[in-house]
C-alpha cells in the first residue's frame, strides 16, 4: 500500500504511507517487533495455543510461547515527517499462509525475521519474497542464550541473492526495530528505482 495525502489547497502531497510486511517462522518475534515500534496500540489477532495445534505447530526452542497470530498484526510508525510505515505482521504457521498473498498486495517490501536456533523456519518466507520479487531484508532476532552468527554467515546459510541485507536486531527494542525498517526502506527504494530504470532503458 502506497498512499499520499494532499494539503487543503490540493497542492503537493504532504504524507506518504508505505506498506511493509513482517514475516518469518513460528515464534520468531514478529508480533513483538510490530508492538515495539508501533506508535499506535497495535492490532493483534492472537489466540492461545491449543492441544490440537500442538500436533502441527513445532514449538521446539519456543517452549514458553502460549499464543499465536492467526490472521495478522498491524502497527504504524512515522520514520520522519511525511513518511509513515504501515506494518503487517504475517502468521508464521504454514496453515495460515493463504493470507500472505492478500497481505502482500501493494507492499513496498518485507522484513524476514530469523532465529539462528531455528534458521530453517524462515526459508519459506525467503522463498516467497524472492519468487515474487518483493524486496526484503533478513533481520536476525538475537535471542538471549542463542549462539551469535555474523550477517555473512546467515546470508550464506540462507543462500540469499547477492545484495540482500542481513541485519542483527533485538525485536523488543524500538530503536533496533526502527533501524531494521529504515534499512528495508532504503534497500527497497534502490531496488524499485533500478527496476524502473531497467523498464525504460
Amino acid at each position: 500500500m502506497v498512499s499520499e495525502h494532499s494539503d487543503a489547497q490540493g497542492g503537493e502531497p504532504t504524507a506518504l504511507a508505505l506498506k511493509i510486511l513482517v514475516a518469518g517462522g513460528f515464534g520468531v518475534g514478529k508480533t513483538t517487533l510490530v508492538g515495539a515500534v508501533s506508535e499506535i496500540r497495535p492490532l493483534r489477532t492472537e489466540e492461545l495455543l491449543s492441544e490440537a495445534g500442538q500436533l502441527v505447530d513445532d514449538t521446539d526452542g519456543v517452549d514458553q510461547k502460549v499464543t499465536t497470530t492467526v490472521a495478522m498484526d498491524f502497527g504504524r510508525i512515522t520514520i520522519r515527517s511525511g513518511l509513515s510505515l504501515y506494518l503487517f505482521g504475517t502468521p508464521g504457521q504454514d496453515r495460515f499462509w493463504f493470507l500472505w498473498d492478500e497481505l502482500s498486495q501493494g507492499a513496498l517490501g518485507a522484513v524476514v525475521l530469523a532465529d539462528t536456533r531455528r534458521l530453517e523456519d524462515c526459508f519459506p518466507a525467503v522463498d516467497y519474497f524472492e519468487h515474487r520479487h518483493i524486496p526484503f531484508v533478513v533481520a536476525v532476532n538475537c535471542f538471549s542464550g542463542a549462539r551469535t552468527y555474523g550477517a555473512q554467515d546467515v546470508s550464506r546459510a540462507l543462500d540469499l541473492d547477492r545484495g540482500t541485507p542481513v541485519v542483527l536486531c533485538d525485536a523488543r527494542d524500538r530503536d533496533s526495530g526502527k533501524e531494521v525498517l529504515i534499512r528495508l526502506v532504503e534497500y527497497a527504494g534502490r531496488m524499485h528505482t533500478a527496476r524502473l530504470l531497467d523498464s525504460v532503458s
